[in-house]
């Protein structure tokens, strides 16, 4: 019975225990909270993005292609013969095919998509897109096969500037045309730019005879279809459906929306090692307390769920705080950045939120899961101490002559570093990501041991000043204390640490390639939908001033139907590929055989397709043509590939002596500005072209680098942040719980103002060794990023480059503030009188 009566005495004194450590330290209840809703917030918001661009995506995917149930779509935008239009519409399985002609088409300020469409066909396999309502009433049957005869969303109405009714001119593939806006499509998506016309309109007057882009079909057996319609297409065309559009749209993006989500836990994760050090150092300080408890009958088990109940509720407030603070965030971005968050993927789509409940779930879970496991794992160390010991104890836990151990830390290291050389999965870097995972935590673990090897010399020479000595004494002697302050900075330093490395090597090795490949004196590039013909090229060439015109054409190549079509570029390649804009990293050792086109590919394009030099490949080019890779060359321009080939084989493959891009090196003498002014007076009427500078070019491409990489930058910035700020609550409560010791030595002479010299000192050596542990690691870690994540996930290689101001400014930094808050502490703690200090009162 008086078992039973100290039990409830005790858990009595240990809820008031609990309720009073909320009571006395609200401000630090409230800081874990905000790190913790702080993670959950960039999490959901950098996942609520990208699935909202996704589906905007997806929206758009269905506004242009309509309802077919099958496709058979171009792989360049040069088109197929529309001879296979009458093999396609009578194979199995084939109901009905709608032939479509698609264009990147411009009127007045606004860009949209021209679809050229059989009314007829169309209004029975795609009728969103001939102007029907939901009854299947035609609403513009008078007009709608007239020749000049326009309908556009409303979208598109907005970009133009156009009313119904109005004759605007539009220009696509080169060609200027007057078209009367006729009326408007209902059918096609909010947002979505979209226009049709008669398909024999735009395959006259935009010089597409005998070509299309995309047949739609109606089915009545998919399975007869997809069995019999292979055979029948030519090599310029392949299957597809809305689904596989959309997965090439998704797989654009996927792996910066995995690093994105990645890097986004990160501050989630630091979050997580910041509750953990409040935690610990609160279960440190109510050590005695929770002693007491245990001799008066509270089992091991009652002070672990009380601390894990205190992190729960921490939990519970910043994972609902983060949901809301990362839904506003979401919002914003998309309003400010758009959905790729600036870094191109979906540029000109509108995309709006889409909240997503299993990912806000997942979110709140993970919030969750970090707070609870930051209080359980102190209180599960707490709870193992003896209480007698315990009660005559307050300081670290560990004896100061206790060797600290180093395996565990090793054996993480050594899996992480195992589990980063393995193969992505499903073309992700996974494991990898799952190394640094591990690496990560074999780092944190090893702060107590890397605590005393650092700390080695100056205990070899000991400082001869007071508090010199006993700030050396005691950060060496209280390892546990250490790694409680330093864990949450030192994870946040080496991730901050590694992307910097990683971002510093990237910029450098696209910076000295863009030095390569910009050794033009002048580029003119073509619009969209406009080109340089054989004619205009004479005219080009002919312009004084200039010394030689290298054309070159690029335009995208689907080579399956579920990934981003690869860049397809013809240009003079030179005596072995190595012109301007190759250089080949990796040749073939043979000449390319007889019969066989000559190509070069990219790194992305290599690695994505398994193409290696000597081998003979496929390309959806020229009918029956084969392709010999003869060289790899580095780009890092395009994340999903290019190919090389000459222009004279590109011409003769198919008939298209058209290019976009000339670039112009001066006569000697020149100038640059009047040859570029003649450059613009020998385009033709209808003809628009930019004109840059080497510069100018290199300019914009670093400002897009940057401009793609400044989410990465502020999640850095907030994981670095949430770092210090727990690095400073940690410190402070660190040293506030020491008062009596501050108190003993006072009684033994040692000054205030030594007190807090010594405090400071032991500040400026913890932030010390956070920065030197967390600046080794980062650098690992950013071996990681640069050797394993980036080529699995982006398929560029880069050498590193280590970003030594960084380094020194981080560095500083996290001593100062560590230093300043130790100091600002001690102020706090040394103002009590040095008797009341030293006292014990229950």
């Amino acid at each position: 019975m008086a078992e039973a009566g100290g039990l409830a005495d005790a858990r009595l004194a240990l809820r008031w225990l609990i309720a009073g450590e909320g009571r006395a330290h609200p401000a630090r209840f409230l800081l874990t909270a905000l790190a913790i809703a702080v993670g959950v917030a960039l999490g959901f918001a950098v996942h609520l993005v990208n699935g909202s661009a996704l589906a905007s995506f997806e929206g758009a995917v269905r506004s242009v292609n309509g309802a077919a149930d099958l496709q058979v779509r171009a792989a360049s935008p040069l088109g197929f013969d529309e001879a296979a239009y009458g093999r396609v519409a009578l194979a199995d399985g084939v109901a009905d095919a709608s032939p479509v002609v698609v264009l990147d088409a411009r009127a007045g300020d606004g860009a949209f998509t021209l679809l050229g469409l059989d009314v007829l066909r169309a209004a029975r396999v795609t009728p969103a897109l001939v102007g029907l309502d939901a009854r299947g009433v035609d609403r513009s049957r008078a007009v709608v096969f007239s020749a000049d005869a326009l309908f556009l969303s409303r979208a598109a109405l907005a970009a133009t500037g156009a009313a119904v009714g109005d004759t605007i001119a539009v220009s696509a593939n080169g060609r200027t045309v007057p078209l009367r806006v006729a009326g408007t499509l209902d059918g096609a998506g909010d947002g979505q730019r979209l226009g049709t016309i008669d398909i024999a309109a735009a395959q006259w007057r935009f010089d597409r005879l005998g070509r299309l882009d995309r047949i739609d079909l109606s089915l009545d057996d998919r399975r007869a279809a997809e069995a019999a319609l292979p055979p029948l297409l030519p090599a310029e065309a392949s299957l597809g459906t809305q689904d596989t559009e959309a997965r090439q749209g998704s797989a654009l993006s996927r792996a910066y929306r995995v690093n994105l989500d990645m890097l986004a836990l990160v501050a989630l994760l630091t979050g997580g090692f910041l509750v953990f050090s409040a935690q610990a150092l609160s279960v440190a300080r109510r050590l005695r307390s929770f002693a007491l408890l245990r001799t008066l009958g509270l089992p091991r088990g009652g002070v672990v769920a009380a601390v894990t109940l205190e992190g729960l509720a921490i939990g519970l407030l910043g994972a609902a705080a983060g949901l809301a603070l990362g839904y506003g965030l979401a919002a914003a971005a998309l309003r400010l950045l758009g959905g790729d968050l600036g870094a191109g993927y979906f540029e000109g789509g509108a995309a709006h939120v889409v909240f997503q409940p299993l990912a806000a779930a997942v979110f709140f879970a993970l919030g969750l899961a970090a707070a609870v496991l930051g209080s359980a794992l102190p209180a599960r160390a707490a709870s193992r101490a003896a209480p007698a010991a315990s009660l005559k104890n307050a300081g670290d836990l560990v004896d100061p002559r206790t060797r600290m151990p180093v395996l565990p830390a090793a054996f993480l290291l050594a899996a992480g570093v195992l589990a980063s050389l393995a193969p992505p999965v499903a073309g992700l870097p996974v494991l990898g990501f799952a190394g640094m995972a591990l690496m990560l935590a074999g780092g944190v673990a090893g702060v107590p041991w890397a605590a005393r090897q650092l700390l080695k010399p100056l205990l070899r020479r000991p400082p001869r000043r007071v508090p010199a000595l006993l700030a050396v004494r005691h950060v060496q002697g209280s390892p546990g204390e250490a790694a409680t302050a330093l864990c949450g900075i030192v994870a946040s330093t080496a991730l901050v640490i590694a992307m910097a490395t990683m971002v510093t090597s990237f910029r450098t090795a696209v910076d000295e390639w863009l030095g390569d490949v910009l050794s033009a004196d002048i580029y003119l590039r073509a619009d969209a939908g406009s080109g340089f013909d054989p004619a205009t090229q004479a005219r080009l060439q002919a312009v004084p001033g200039v010394a030689a015109v290298a054309f070159s054409r690029q335009l995208p190549l689907s080579i399956a139907p579920d990934r981003p079509p690869v860049s397809l570029i013809a240009r003079d390649l030179g005596p072995g590929g190595a012109s301007g804009l190759l250089r080949p990293v990796e040749t073939a050792t043979a000449p390319a055989p007889a019969g066989t086109v000559p190509v070069y590919v990219s790194e992305p394009a290599a690695r994505l397709y398994g193409w290696r030099p000597g081998r003979t490949i496929a390309l959806p080019l020229g009918q029956g043509a084969a392709f010999f890779v003869s060289g790899i060359w580095r780009d890092y321009a395009r994340q999903q590939g290019a190919v090389a080939i000459a222009s004279a084989d590109y011409t003769r493959l198919t008939g298209d002596a058209t290019r976009d891009e000339a670039a112009a090196t001066l006569a000697p003498g020149a100038d640059a500005a009047a040859v570029g002014r003649a450059l613009r007076a020998a385009l033709p009427a209808g003809v628009e072209a930019s004109l840059a500078r080497p510069a100018e070019l290199r300019a914009f491409a670093l400002d897009l680098f940057d401009r793609s990489f400044a989410v990465t930058y502020a999640l850095q910035g907030v994981a670095m942040l949430v770092g210090l700020a727990g690095v400073a609550a940690t410190i402070s409560a660190q040293t506030l719980a020491r008062t009596r010791e501050f108190g003993m030595l006072r009684h033994l002479g040692v000054s205030r103002g030594q007190i807090r010299a010594m405090l400071g000192l032991e500040g400026a050596l913890l932030g010390a060794v956070g920065a030197v542990s967390g600046v080794a690691l980062g650098l690992a870690l950013g071996q990681v990023l640069i050797h394993v994540i980036n080529p699995q996930s982006f398929n560029w290689t880069m050498g590193t480059r280590v970003p030594w101001p960084t380094l020194a400014v981080v560095s500083a930094v996290l001593v100062v503030a560590a230093a300043s808050t130790a100091v600002l502490a001690g102020r706090r703690a040394t103002a009590r009188d040095a008797v009341q200090a030293v006292r014990e009162d229950w």
